[in-house]
């Protein structure tokens, strides 16, 4: 799921955002439960990073001057 390849390929839209958003929350989860700030910024870094690439992915939008920035 987090392979290399994951994100190659034909694929719908929001299937290569998800696992961005799904390891910035886990982060954000034990930066808090652990007390580690870094973590903290890391996981909502990349929880940002997710739903901006989602959103301009349902939008049609390219992404990096690609149609499909995978």
């Amino acid at each position: 799921m987090f392979g290399a390849g994951a994100c190659s390929g034909r694929r719908a839209y929001g299937e290569c955002e998800l696992p961005v958003i799904i390891l910035g929350v886990i982060l954000l989860i034990l930066g808090f439960v652990f007390s580690i700030s870094i973590l903290w910024a890391i996981g909502i870094v990349l929880v940002v990073v997710g739903v901006i690439l989602f959103v301009l992915g349902r939008l049609g939008h390219a992404v990096f001057g690609r149609k499909h920035y995978w």
